[in-house]
């Protein structure tokens, strides 16, 4: 019998049998979750590989480790360093030799630590540099905009609130960079018009123009209006801009419009346009169809025949102005193809105004009628009956709607995606009917008191696409009707149950279910604890926000928790808590922290928060108690502001909690640091 011979197989790697595009389509699926995508990466060396060849986007938290970082994604295209505000000019040329050519898209919002240097290595390396945001970078002068206007192929640009750019600087881009596309000066304060004018000279490809708040008179607006392509222009806030003004427009805007042709006007908080004004501009624009005239005149009949003629006109935003029966019934007999109506905090709207829209308007979407506090139940009847495809609807403190206005509204209106109720008289069963609006992803639900947990049961059985719940001073609301919201929403990123005093760690913890929770808003519950918080958090790995004021069960376990769970984590609130040195140094170890606020967190010492403020180098923002400030070392406080971190110093008082424990605990300690 002969001896049969075994041959060795190799074991192969079963991703090695599939394309790299295959790959990247599960790739491109796991792109929101960032800490999938690491497991992605690290199950093996090939799929390390593989992932580091399709990053395309990369959001760095530090700057000492771009070297590395850069080394292994060598494909990237845009960079995004909104999480960092420590950029300087050695980082941008790390960026600028390592990504060259192939980098597009550059994100520096939230930096001011480079210059014009590090603006320059950009530009004369990076030539296929496309977009660049540099809002907020307050300390640039001329000689950064001089080096921004190298990148000759630049279409995007955004200089909000660099308020040291003059018209000179201006000058210089719009010279050099004659492709731009889009540009936004808001805020920018030393720009007029004559930097505004050689804008819209030198740049012909022009198509959206963002001059809120500038100092900017109709001087400018000739050149702006020979753009052939302008499709936005936004002119809020800008307070010399007048009826004259508009009169200059009404010859020369004949292509605006937006992006997505839904042509757009924003007039907002310019106090010298007059109905007439704004009627000579719409007599010339009659494609207009979203209209922003928020904080201005009042809305009278004069305003709204003068939109007559915008027979296209599908939005509508007065937020702030005064309104008449007569205006407001006027915007309804004119705009005919109205979608959207936002009437937020403007006085004089009534039942027979909004009834009158409702009524003409069967088609309309969304509606804001926050703070309209003379509206009843009659014209949410009308509303109701007439608008059954809305998927918008925001009416906070319309406190003369009974429940039987809110029955109406979950009867009749299925389409809901958005409902804000904070501050209303809904009750259960008022819920149990808006319990029928399974399309429900956010429902704000704040300061209802007639709630309690069999509402919340409704909306957890039938509404399980919910995404935002709001239940901030909810007194009624206790662990029953979490855990329904809990076991019937599973999809949450956001839930607000602060000053929910009765919910304790029994449906605390449970919200570790809800893996997408990136929010949680817990202050003022003082019977969740340690224990709760960290169940929570361990399921909740995505956790980008937490307020935990006043829930002075909270120890440092809880923060020992946090430090190994909750590695997104960007901003918390710790103030009225019982974390001491150690809990608060253990938080040093979450690399995307920015914010913290620790007000009469006061079993902290000056040494414990000197140690951890060093220890965490991604801090920005820091509120603490004004006690401190002459408690800390006057150079680490330099050395942490120069770093990128700013203090707010707190002088408020303490103020006693109704529980007696909390009340006990806190005042014990107001004490010890007053001594």
């Amino acid at each position: 019998m002969k001896r049969q011979k075994f041959i060795e197989i190799e074991p192969t790697n079963p991703f090695d049998l599939i394309s790299d595009e295959i790959i990247f389509t599960i790739l491109d699926l796991l792109s929101s979750n960032p800490v999938d995508l690491k497991s992605f990466s690290l199950a093996c060396k090939s799929l390390y590989s593989v992932e580091a060849k399709h990053r395309k986007i990369l959001k760095p938290l530090r700057s000492e480790h771009l070297p590395s970082v850069l080394k292994r994604y060598t494909q990237l295209t845009g960079l995004d360093f909104s999480l960092n505000p420590r950029v300087t000019d050695a980082s941008l040329a790390i960026v600028a030799k390592a990504c060259n050519s192939k980098l597009r898209s550059v994100d520096l919002s939230r930096s001011k630590l480079f210059s014009a240097a590090g603006l320059l290595s950009l530009s004369m390396n990076c030539s296929n540099l496309v977009e660049i945001d540099l809002s907020n970078a307050t300390e640039l002068r001329d000689t950064a905009a001089l080096a921004l206007a190298k990148a000759k192929n630049l279409e995007k640009l955004w200089l909000g609130r660099c308020k040291l750019i003059t018209d000179m600087g201006i000058g210089c881009i719009a010279v050099g960079c004659t492709k731009l596309r889009f540009i936004s000066l808001k805020w920018c304060m030393s720009i007029g018009d004559l930097g505004v004018g050689l804008i819209a000279v030198k740049c012909e490809q022009i198509r959206g123009l963002d001059l809120s708040y500038m100092p900017i008179t109709e001087k400018c607006l000739p050149s702006i209006l020979r753009l052939k392509y302008l499709e936005d222009l936004v002119l809020e806030g800008c307070f010399g801009i007048d009826d004259d003004c508009l009169a200059v427009i009404r010859y020369g805007c004949k292509s605006l419009k937006t992006f997505y042709s839904q042509q757009k006007l924003d007039v907002s908080s310019c106090p010298n346009i007059s109905p007439t004004g704004l009627s000579s501009l719409t007599k010339a624009t009659a494609s207009i169809q979203q209209l922003t005239i928020a904080y201005g005149s009042p809305v009278t009949l004069a305003l709204a025949d003068s939109l007559k003629n915008l027979s296209m006109l599908q939005s509508v935003k007065l937020d702030g102005c005064v309104i008449t029966y007569d205006g407001l019934k006027a915007i309804g007999n004119w705009c005919v193809s109205l979608r959207e109506l936002s009437l937020s905090k403007c006085v004089g709207v009534t039942d027979d105004g909004l009834s009158s829209i409702a009524n003409k308007h069967k088609d309309l979407k969304k509606l804001d009628i926050t703070c309209c506090r003379r509206i009843t139940d009659v014209s949410i009847s009308h509303l109701t009956n007439s608008c059954t495809g809305l998927t918008s609807l925001k009416m906070e403190s319309c406190s003369l709607v009974s429940r039987e206005g809110f029955i109406l509204i979950g009867r009749r209106c299925h389409l809901l995606e958005e409902l804000d109720l904070t501050d209303n008289e809904i009750d259960n069963e008022g819920l149990k009917s808006l319990s029928r609006c399974s399309k429900l992803s956010i429902l704000k639900l704040g300061i209802c008191l007639n709630l309690n947990d069999d509402g919340l049961g409704h909306i957890g059985m039938c509404c399980s696409k919910l995404r935002e719940l709001d239940l901030y001073r909810c007194a009624g609301v206790t662990d029953s009707g979490l855990l329904a919201i809990i076991h019937g929403c599973p999809n949450l990123e956001m839930i607000n149950i602060a000053y929910c005093r009765d919910i304790t760690d029994a449906s605390f913890s449970s919200l570790c279910k809800c893996s997408r929770l990136k929010t949680i808003e817990a202050r003022g519950c003082p019977l969740i604890t340690s224990s709760g918080l960290a169940a929570t958090v361990a399921g909740c790995k995505l956790l980008r926000r937490l307020d935990l004021k006043k829930c002075c069960n909270v120890d440092d376990a809880g923060m020992i928790a946090l430090a190994h769970f909750s590695q997104n984590l960007r901003q918390i609130n710790l103030s009225y808590s019982s974390v001491t040195d150690l809990g608060l140094l253990s938080l040093a170890s979450l690399s995307c922290l920015q914010h913290l606020t620790i007000l009469h967190t006061n079993r902290l010492t000056p040494s414990g928060v000197a140690a951890a403020l060093l220890a965490n180098s991604s801090l920005t923002k820091v509120k603490l108690h004004a006690l401190f400030q002459a408690l800390l070392p006057e150079r680490l406080l330099k050395h942490l502001e120069v770093r990128g971190c700013t203090f707010e110093w707190r002088e408020k008082i303490f103020q006693a909690e109704l529980d007696p424990k909390c009340w006990k605990l806190q005042l014990e300690d107001e004490m010890q640091i007053v001594q």
